[in-house]
């Protein structure tokens, strides 16, 4: 059963790793909204 215990684990980590990614994936979406609205705004 050790290998059923290890395939769990590697589960979890791999869906931790999937909601780290989707985090930064939010925040860099967030960042480059930011950049292009100040982008629209300093075009003269």
């Amino acid at each position: 059963m050790a290998a059923g215990k290890e395939i769990r684990g590697k589960i979890k980590s791999v869906e931790n790793t999937k909601k780290i990614t989707k985090a930064m994936e939010m925040v860099a979406a967030s960042k480059m909204r930011k950049a292009q609205e100040r982008m629209r705004h300093a075009r003269p």
